[in-house]
Parts: structure tokens; sequence; C-alpha cells
């Protein structure tokens, strides 16, 4: 048993890098950056105090993440689940309709910077899931699931941990564990293991094409470069919209009020995303939202158009810009 001030001392520095794929970890299981860096600081703290108690039986990792691991299980427990307006009710069929906001206390899926959630997974068997696992929609599917299914499910399919490894992780039996994966597995959407991802030049012709019809508000651009079955939300309101023709009506009105708009395009859960700023023709445009896109061969299938300014503080993207041509790179 570890009883030294030094070894005290040297948990810092032996822990801290550690903490980033914590909170990747933290962040798929709450669906929320903020949440999870607070469980991860909570689990930090406690490992600090518990660490002249820590016997080396596991490497400090494997501690760390037990530790982790029944924390963010407390706080899913305690914390509301984060969804995203499609999980709450069907497509709007009546366009002309106001929007339906949430209820002051709905707490709504987070996106997250690719930089926060890219390259914390040491297993290069794991790197591949990875980026599936990061996606708006595995997230939103998981936040449906139990505590501990979520986290055999992570630890299993993300950290490639084995069964007996998670059974130690969270005091179950193998046979457990297994029946807990499959159970999770069944529930996870039917094309989860089957996305097929465009090549990055599609991509970014496939992004190119979806800022130029907001810069120029022209929305027979938009319809060409959304998928026949679309999706479009916007939290944090609950109206959302299914169907290119249906989004191609919804926003063409928008467009119109809203004129010519300026973006700056980045990334989010390992998706193309643009950040869309709107305000008078000339002069400084504020941040109206951002736009994470779901991208398929055939087109734009789905868009989250996050509205809550507050949500997508972690992107440090600028408050306002110019009307000038949008800028070229990623802002993170």
């Amino acid at each position: 048993m570890r009883t030294t001030t030094d070894d005290s001392q040297d948990f810092g520095r032996l822990a801290e890098p550690f903490r980033r794929e914590l909170i990747a970890y933290g962040y798929r299981m709450l669906g929320s950056l903020d949440d999870a860096e607070e469980i991860v600081q909570d689990v930090y703290l406690e490992a600090w105090r518990a660490y002249d108690r820590f016997e080396g039986r596991s490497s400090l990792r494997t501690w760390l993440y037990r530790i982790a691991t029944h924390a963010f299980i407390k706080g899913v427990e305690r914390l509301d689940r984060r969804p995203l307006p499609s999980d709450l009710s069907a497509p709007s069929a009546d366009l002309s309709a106001a929007l339906r906001a949430g209820s002051a206390g709905l707490a709504w899926l987070q996106p997250a910077p690719d930089s926060v959630l890219t390259g914390t997974v040491g297993d290069p068997a794991a790197v591949v899931a990875q980026r599936h696992t990061i996606r708006l929609a595995f997230v939103a599917a998981l936040q449906g699931f139990p505590p501990r299914q979520r986290a055999v499910l992570i630890l299993r399919d993300v950290l490639c941990l084995s069964a007996s490894e998670v059974a130690a992780q969270l005091d179950m039996s193998v046979a457990a564990v297994n029946s807990a994966l499959q159970r999770a597995r069944a529930q996870l959407p039917a094309d989860h293991d089957s996305v097929i991802e465009p090549s990055e030049t599609r991509l970014r012709e496939l992004l190119d094409r979806y800022v130029a019809a907001f810069e120029n508000a022209d929305i027979a651009a938009l319809i060409a470069v959304l998928s026949e079955d679309a999706s479009f939300e916007m939290p944090p309101f609950l109206t959302w919209f299914r169907g290119r023709d249906a989004i191609g009506m919804f926003l063409g009105a928008r467009m119109r009020e809203l004129g010519k708009a300026s973006a700056i395009r980045t990334s989010a859960n390992g998706q193309p995303a643009m950040a869309l700023y709107t305000g008078p023709r000339d002069g400084s445009r504020q941040l109206h939202s951002l736009h994470v896109l779901t991208v398929a061969a055939h087109g734009v299938s789905g868009v989250v158009a996050f509205q809550d300014i507050a949500a997508v503080r972690r992107f440090d993207l600028p408050a306002s810009h110019s009307s000038t041509p949008w800028l070229e790179g990623t802002q993170q």
C-alpha cells in the first residue's frame, strides 16, 4: 500500500494524461460535456484522496476508470436524460404552425467539439469504432439505455475492454455483462454498424453546397443537397421535420426573412458542421445556430441545428461575423 507523501504528490502527474479520455467516456454516458467534466473533477478528487490506498494490483488507468464508471452511473441516475427533439415526438405535419419550445427544465443533448472527443482511445482496434460512437445519433441512442447497460456498451465496444475486465469494473458477473451487452446492441439504430461515410472530397462538396445555400438564401440549392428522407431538428424547439420537401417549405419562409447569411465551417461529434450567422445585410452578423450534419453518399440525411447559443460555447465561435465571404478553416 502506498503511504508516502511523494506518491501522493505524484498522483496529478500520473493521472492527468487520462483526464481527456475519461471526459469523452462521460460525455457518451451523459450526453453533456458540462456534466462529464464536473463528474470527472469529482473523480480526480476522490482518487487523489484514496491514492495512498491504491495497491497497484491494476494499472492506474484501470483504477481511475473503475471510480469514474461508478460516478457516471450515479450521475445518470441523478440527472435527467438529454434527448434530441426526435426522441420526444413525431415530425411536425403542420408547416405553418409556430415552433413549440421545450419546457424550461428540459436539458438537451449537447454537441461536442472533435478536439475534446477524438484521439482519446489508445487501442488501435478501437479507433474505427470511436468515430462512429461520438456521432450525435449514437450518443442520443445511449441516453435511452439503463445506466449499467450504457457503461457495458461503451467499455466493451468503444474502449474494447474484455468481458472479465468490464465485470470487474461494474461488480457484475461475466454472464451479466454479456447479457447487458447483447441487449444494448439490440437497441442501437439498425444502421449503426453499416454507416458508410462518403470520401473527404464528397463530404467537403456537400458541406460547401449546404453552406452556400444559406449564404445565398437559395432554398432550391438547399433542397437539392438534402436526401429525400432527411430530418431537420432545432433544439431547444420540440418541433422538427422529416423529408426534404417539408424542410424546404419550412426553411423557405425563414430564409426569406433572414436573407443572405454568413457561416464558419467547423466540426462536431466527428461530423461536418456549420456555424450560421444572421443579421443586417451590411456589417456584423450574430451567431444564430450550429448545424451538425449527418452526411451520406446521396446527400445530407440529417441536420441538428442547435439554436441555444449557450449549448455551443465550447466551440469557441465568435459571437459575430462579418458579411464578407465565409471563413475557410475550422474553428473548434
